[in-house]
């Protein structure tokens, strides 16, 4: 299935920052068809360095990054499901973001692109999802923060979600979780290519944003998984260099993704993003966490990974028990695997099992409401 990316453009967005963006562009991609009373779509909410090509094959010949679950007969299963995935407010893939052109200059918007929220980007996403005809998702689904966008459409447009899964998240960020993300900062604007932001006409940070990756990517596997691919092996040498060359498979490997990183991600955006998911706070303004949670109406499915240490399965657990504590309709799910957070990307075989069951529970739901209509 080749893909195509679409574009919506929208008049004016209203920040939590309290600044106004205008002409507002979204790029977003869908798979399946909307059935007759539109019941059946399903909002994919992408990760942190996540666009909207999520399944299919691009013209690049590209897979898309959830493609192992979205597809006909997948978990997201496109012969009865429409599957929506746009690239976030403040990305690099088509949306509005710090590399987009300030009309008011003619020159990208660098770091004078005003600070977002995840609460400004399911704001976008609402505009969207009306843009596209949908009063009601079947659900709105994702991983890491993906999975903050979720929780922030049940809380905040309850009547317009039927179902809400997130998966290996949180409700908020922890101090470590902060400090990884500020480590990842520091590097990126420590390179003396950052030039405060303004680097597009020239050569971009590079070193720093390959920094930022390889520490980020390090939290996304666990101690097993990096034991049993990388161990302490060599390479491509017999014993250690006594220098700092490359001496082991895992520096190698770490570098790689750093430097692959950099051909497709902006370094502003990364400034921008990692601090919208560590603004996120899901029970800000309430009392509680259960009591921010009081106003979904949808029902839960969430799922968390036993080896994931950046998203531990605790905080997976405080959502569920703010859930049931008032009493709605949730499913929790604790999977076992050796992948660490990358588990939602890459062992996706029980995953898919539930989410299936859940879905079609779901979906006989909304069955009963096209039979009324």
């Amino acid at each position: 299935m080749i893909t195509e990316t679409q574009y919506a453009r929208f008049d004016a967005l209203k920040l939590d920052a309290g600044e106004t963006l205008r002409d507002v562009q979204v790029a977003y991609e869908t798979y399946g068809r909307l059935s007759e009373h539109r019941t059946n779509a399903i909002l994919i909410d992408h990760a942190f360095t996540g666009d909207a090509h999520a399944a299919g094959i691009d013209h690049e010949g590209k897979p898309g990054w959830w493609d192992n679950m979205i597809g006909p007969g997948k978990a997201f299963d496109t012969d009865h499901y429409f599957v929506i995935c746009s690239n976030v407010l403040g990305g690099c893939r088509g949306t509005l973001g710090p590399s987009s052109i300030d009309p008011a200059t003619g020159k990208p918007y660098g770091l004078r692109f005003p600070g977002v929220t995840i609460s400004d980007m399911v704001r976008l996403q609402k505009l969207l999802v009306d843009h596209l005809g949908i009063e009601r998702l079947l659900a709105v689904t994702g991983g890491s923060m993906g999975g903050f966008q979720a929780l922030e459409w049940a809380v905040a447009y309850p009547d317009a979600v039927e179902a809400c899964i997130p998966i290996a998240t949180t409700a908020r960020h922890s101090a470590q979780q902060i400090a990884f993300n500020e480590t990842g900062r520091q590097a990126i604007m420590a390179d003396p290519d950052f030039l405060g932001g303004d680097f597009y006409d020239k050569k971009p940070p590079a070193r720093g944003l390959s920094v930022a990756r390889m520490i980020g990517h390090i939290t996304y596997m666990s101690d097993e998984s990096m034991r049993e691919k990388f161990g302490r092996r060599l390479r491509d040498r017999q014993d250690f260099s006594y220098g700092f060359e490359i001496d082991f498979e895992v520096e190698s490997y770490l570098r790689y993704r750093g430097s692959q990183f950099v051909g497709r991600f902006d370094a502003n955006s990364y400034l921008y993003i990692t601090k919208a998911m560590d603004y996120f706070d899901l029970a800000a303004g309430y009392p509680s966490l259960a009591a921010s949670l009081e106003r979904a109406t949808s029902r839960f499915l969430v799922i968390s990974f036993t080896s994931d240490w950046l998203y531990p399965s605790y905080q997976s657990q405080e959502i569920v028990n703010a859930l049931r504590s008032r009493n709605h309709d949730v499913t929790y799910c604790e999977l076992s695997s050796n992948y660490g957070h990358d588990a939602f990307l890459v062992d996706i075989g029980e995953q898919t099992e539930i989410v299936k069951g859940f879905l079609a529970k779901c979906t006989r739901e909304f069955r009963g409401l096209e039979a009324r209509q």
